[in-house]
């Protein structure tokens, strides 16, 4: 499917006209398109690939979405929302929703110590569109709700005010067209080294390349709903990786790992014989199978047999082994007879790679036998339903290549087993699959949070869950004897749910592993030991325990944080405590999806000690839709992202906050105004005694929204206690004296300075990234700061490489007031 149809809105009385087009071979001229899942009569409508629908009643709101078949198969269409308003009902409401956002510290807005305040926020839903609506089926920008009109107030704190902008009225507009991206890095899932120079491609187009450290950046088509990479090695030493990447839709970058298979070293084969290739037989198992090839099976392209001697490389992808989950490729999913997308649980993946000894020049297979050891099937129900399927690279959906069936027999020396017989040709180069279609279906509901107070307003957007289904062995839950499958979604602003097998009989039947990661951060999992919280997991008992929690470090202390495991156990209807999440029955999607913050569902949560950011102009780094153009916004540009960073080292006796303060310079629009407050903890040297260092974001100097003049943004570092300034970085003293106007800095506990355009480096203690994605920018210029280098990255401070600004500090006597307060 190459177009799917999109979410409209519509007045009653309006047209609409809804499109979808599939490709394939043969071309698809026959389509169905169905409402809310009923078949809609094409005599009717008089549909094709185009649905037309005049004088819109309220009945015809609702799902629509649309099927296209040939005799090779049919595929479905994502579904589109329809929604029909009454003569003057809006969709975009003028009042704001309700948007909190945490105010600093020293700004309590009531008795109990609250430091939130509502901001508002217009949620950016589809308006209907006024004018009459576009025959073509191209892209539509249309109209979306969105801030109209904002308001600044000013917030009473302990000695001063802070002024911050609130939504006063939203109303329709242009949607936003945010930049849809996937970022990531390609290496070997073995050594972990790049994949340098390799090529990229969406379908069968060439979109680029990974660079010299294997990154990628991918901007993912409009309509796209189904993102099928596949990243080639031009020297042929690893098996193609063809991955569904996890993005966002509602703009930004997602950064996503993808790991490549080794090929394995080809063995000589006498082509004039039969042969047997075992498949996994690595880490002293039994092989899963073998690939057997009789005698002048193999052939060039023309047809001709071969009978010399042929390099063969089979390269077993063996789901016995953990640690090959993340080297697997697609999403083992497959197009049924309905052109349903369903998943699959695999036994086995291999690429074959069979060459003329002399020559090099591939070489095909006529029929070949594949034998599956029936012994290694663990679920009984699957010897029935065990296929052999290949992989289409273009559509990274797995396509049926034949059935495996029972035989007996012996092999060699073997003990008597039975079999699993299939038959195929190798006539390209794709990779193959053992496996069984799998109905027993679930959805897992997961959220992520900013930090472990999980305030629901605090949810993060654009995370990258991931689940691999697990087959535990019975009695022993810990240890699984083989994974099943992975699913990967990017959480929305509630949450997500991953698709994962289940069963309602054995509870642990099958268990899942899970992780969550932002911009390549890892976020860590609530803990299960010492004692179990229910309140903190977000799961009530005693359905919590039926799922056996447990995260990664349960048993052994010394283990990440990062991952937990649960048992998959499908809910009892029967049973009220079962019916409120966080597994949902596979054709609860919907209810899964819209699921409120309350009910029960796993959690997520940034580790962030003691770092804490203030916009005037709220905005939400997760989703980019939350951009307002204001001159006061801290990022000017939602399409790119300039990260800016500042270097102090301190020396005294213990850990000390440090604040920038960031306003207006040198625009005459915004001089003297606030942008924004950065406070972070400084991270001791643990080489150093008495040292420690801060990387303090500050607001880049530059254009503002408007694109008309640059800012340079007046920037005060200023570090807990009582501290005074003994040092600035000579070259950074320097560019400042050469580029006026140059900051007063009079006041020895502080440094001040007009922030420099250029980025500057590690050489001036100033750390500048820019990319797509706020978060992954950030990340990258503190890793850089950390380690005082211009493309090192590290976690351990070094505080004396690539400072900016030194300051000495001696221990705040107890019970004065905050420094924040005396500024």
């Amino acid at each position: 499917m190459v177009l799917h149809p999109t979410t409209k809105v519509r007045v009653a009385g309006q047209d609409v006209t809804f499109c979808c087009k599939a490709s394939g071979t043969p071309v698809p001229k026959k389509y169905y398109w169905y409402h809310n899942g009923t078949l809609l009569e094409r005599k009717v409508h008089r549909y094709g690939s185009r649905l037309v629908l005049s004088g819109l009643a309220p009945a015809q709101a609702g799902t629509y979405h649309c099927k296209a078949s040939t005799e090779a198969g049919a595929i479905k269409s994502a579904p589109a929302q329809l929604t029909v308003l009454a003569q003057g009902q809006q969709s975009c409401k003028p009042e704001p929703e309700p948007s909190l956002v945490e105010l600093p510290s020293e700004c309590p807005q009531d008795a109990a110590g609250s430091r939130y305040y509502d901001v508002g926020r217009c949620p950016p839903v589809p308006c209907a569109d006024s004018a009459a609506e576009q025959t073509g089926c191209g892209a539509d920008v249309g109209r979306c709700c969105g801030v109209r009109r904002m308001e600044m107030r000013e917030i009473p704190c302990a000695g001063f005010l802070l002024p911050l902008k609130v939504v006063a009225e939203c109303g329709c507009g242009p949607c936003a067209q945010p930049r849809v991206l996937v970022q990531g890095r390609v290496t070997a899932a073995d050594t972990g080294e790049p994949l340098r120079f390799g090529q990229i491609f969406l379908g069968g187009r060439k979109v680029g390349f990974t660079g010299y450290k294997g990154s990628f950046t991918i901007e993912v088509p409009p309509d796209t709903q189904r993102l099928v990479a596949r990243f080639v090695d031009r020297q042929q030493r690893f098996v193609d990786a063809i991955k569904v990447l996890p993005f966002n839709r509602r703009g930004g970058a997602v950064y996503q790992e993808v790991k490549m298979l080794r090929k394995k070293e080809p063995v000589d084969l006498d082509g004039s014989r039969s042969n047997a290739i075992p498949l996994g037989e690595a880490s002293g198992r039994d092989p899963i199978g073998e690939l057997v090839l009789p005698a002048g099976a193999f052939l060039r392209p023309s047809g001709e047999v071969f009978k010399g001697t042929v390099k063969a490389s089979i390269t077993f992808l063996d789901p016995r082994d953990m640690a090959t989950a993340g080297a697997a490729s697609s999403d083992l999913s497959f197009a049924d007879a309905e052109g349903e997308i369903v998943p699959l649980r695999t036994y086995g993946m291999f690429a074959v790679d069979f060459r003329e000894g002399k020559s090099g020049a591939a070489l095909q297979t006529g029929p070949v036998e594949v034998r599956m050891d029936a012994g290694q099937v663990w679920m009984p129900e699957h010897l029935q339903k065990m296929k052999l399927w290949s992989l289409n690279p273009e559509t990274g959906l797995w396509e049926e290549e034949g059935v495996l069936r029972p035989a007996g027999g012996s092999r060699g020396k073997r003990e008597e087993r039975t079999f699993l017989v299939g038959n195929l040709e190798i006539r390209e180069r794709r990779l193959f699959n053992l496996d069984v279609p799998e109905d027993r279906r679930c959805f897992v509901k997961v959220r992520a949070y900013s930090n472990e107070k999980f305030n629901p307003y605090e949810q993060l957007e654009g995370v990258v869950i991931s689940l691999i289904n697990l087959e535990p062995q019975p009695g022993f839950p810990a240890n699984p004897r083989a994974w099943g499958r992975f699913d990967s979604v990017v959480t929305g602003p509630n949450g997500a749910c991953l698709p994962a097998f289940c069963d309602g009989q054995r509870p642990d039947a099958y268990s899942a592993y899970v992780t969550a990661t932002l911009g390549g951060e890892e976020l860590e999992a609530v803990a299960s030991s010492p004692k179990l919280n229910p309140n903190a997991v977000g799961v009530s008992q005693p359905y919590l325990g039926k799922l056996g929690y447990r995260r990664l470090d349960h048993d052994d202390p010394n283990l990440k944080k990062t991952a937990f495991q649960i048992n998959v156990a499908k809910p009892d209807p029967n049973n009220v405590d079962e019916t409120n999440g966080p597994i949902y029955p596979y054709r609860s999607l919907e209810e899964c999806e819209e699921a409120p913050v309350s009910a029960n569902h796993l959690r997520f949560y940034r580790v962030e000690v003691d770092k804490y950011e203030y916009n005037v102009v709220p905005f939400k780094e997760s989703d980019l839709t939350s951009w307002t153009g204001d001159y006061l916004s801290w990022w000017p540009n939602p399409q790119e992202f300039r990260a800016c960073f500042i270097k102090v080292q301190i020396e005294g006796p213990q850990e000390y906050m440090v604040r920038s303060r960031n306003m207006g310079g040198s625009h005459p629009r915004t001089r003297g105004q606030l942008y924004g407050l950065r406070d972070t903890r400084s991270v001791r040297d643990m080489l150093l005694e008495n040292t420690s260092g801060a990387c303090v974001e500050f607001k880049c100097s530059g254009m503002l929204f408007d694109q008309s003049l640059v800012d340079r943004t007046l920037v005060s570092i200023i570090p807990q206690g009582s501290c005074h300034r003994t040092a600035v970085n000579s070259l950074l003293r320097e560019y400042l004296s050469r580029h006026p106007p140059v900051a007063e800095n009079n006041h020895t506990a502080a440094f001040t300075m007009l922030a420099p355009v250029d980025p500057l480096g590690h050489n001036y203690g100033i750390y500048t990234v820019t990319d797509q994605n706020p978060r992954l920018a950030k990340e990258i210029a503190i890793g850089r700061c950390f380690d005082g280098t211009s493309d090192g990255f590290s976690r351990e401070m070094k505080a004396d490489a690539g400072t900016a600004v030194t300051f000495t500090c001696r221990e705040r006597p107890a019970g004065r007031e905050s420094f924040f307060q005396r500024l």
